[in-house]
């Protein structure tokens, strides 16, 4: 039997990662429930924060936990990079046996991993948290919410769990495959979803926002919904050329139909009104249609430019090769 190696003895069990953006006024209650959860249900453990550009005291007081508790460290990036990529970074820089990953606003609560714990013990390697209702959210919000996951459905090529988020465990193995992705525009749901492994759901009650309001615009909302779609399907691509052929067996029919009619009633004066509405009408479809496309071809130009995923403006006590310079097949991160 082979003797492991110094990375595995000395990798914590357990590592939480939790993106911030303006979260000064949670990070302290947060810990407060959390840290007790931690000690309980895992033999070692570490906490990472990814502060994702933050403009109130979040770096600050994230300096300030550290130095109370070095199993608390931070990696801030340079500028704001949004939710996805910082929970790209979490994973980067999280060397553990399992990953969780959980939001800071105690939406998430941590008694609940306690469970995810104890089903990736059971031999679950994506445990995650199934929120009962969208009770916190507008009913706005929870409309557009349903009509998103509908559509997904229909369109998707990978199936999302009925009320799963970002709220979950991964074990080793498929972090190692998230890392492994190198997508620019990402849809961490779908990822989460289309690496497989044995999953299994949790079902929590998502709680009020401790302190702050939502970082999510509604124009946020639906550039996320758009890069979930075209992420994971290509039917808005392909939707195009059954609308064509639909359009062009119309218009044969309708030419059919004035051939017949003006050999047996003569030549009629065509409507202006008619002439205009088909115009205008078929000119919409062909600029819709290079919309679709233009979504496609943007995000294949992110994607050859080949940028660093996020670049880092400061670490705190995130240490070693591995943190130093995460990944870089995959994501090129820099300092």
């Amino acid at each position: 039997m082979t003797a492991p190696d110094d990375s595995a003895r000395t990798r914590p069990e357990l590592v939480v990662v939790v993106p911030v953006f303006n979260e000064a006024d949670n990070i302290e209650p947060l810990l407060a429930r959390l840290t007790p959860v931690l000690e309980r249900v895992a033999a070692s453990h570490r906490i990472v924060f990814i502060d994702d550009g933050s403009r109130d005291a979040t770096l600050e007081t994230l300096r300030r936990v550290h130095a109370g508790d070095p199993r608390l460290t931070a990696v801030s990036f340079s500028r704001n990079f949004g939710k996805e990529i910082a929970i790209a970074a979490g994973l980067d820089h999280a060397d553990a046996d399992a990953v969780v990953i959980m939001d800071a606003d105690l939406q998430h609560p941590p008694e609940v991993i306690e469970d995810f714990v104890a089903k990736w013990r059971d031999g679950y390697k994506n445990v995650f948290g199934q929120r009962v209702d969208r009770a916190t959210d507008s009913h706005l919000r929870r409309m557009f919410a349903r009509r998103f996951y509908s559509l997904f459905d229909m369109f998707g090529e990978t199936p999302l769990p009925a009320g799963a988020g970002d709220f979950r465990l991964l074990d080793r193995q498929a972090v190692e495959a998230l890392r492994a992705m190198p997508e620019r525009a990402r849809f961490s749901k779908g990822l989460y979803a289309w690496i497989g492994f044995k999953s299994i759901g949790v079902p929590f009650q998502v709680a009020e926002r401790a302190f702050g309001s939502t970082k999510f615009s509604y124009r946020k909302l639906t550039r996320f919904a758009l890069d979930g779609i075209m992420s994971f399907s290509t039917l808005p691509l392909k939707v195009w050329s059954y609308v064509g052929t639909v359009i062009s067996m119309f218009a044969l029919v309708m030419a059919v139909f004035f051939i017949i009619q003006t050999l047996m009633y003569g030549i009629d004066v065509p409507g202006f009104a008619s002439l205009i509405v088909s115009v205008m009408f078929l000119g919409g479809i062909q600029l819709l249609s290079l919309g679709v496309l233009g979504e496609y071809i943007g995000r294949i130009f992110a994607e050859v430019k080949r940028r660093p995923l996020y670049l880092v403006g400061e670490r705190i006590g995130v240490g070693g090769d591995a943190a130093e310079n995460p990944a870089p097949a995959r994501h090129g991160a820099r300092t």
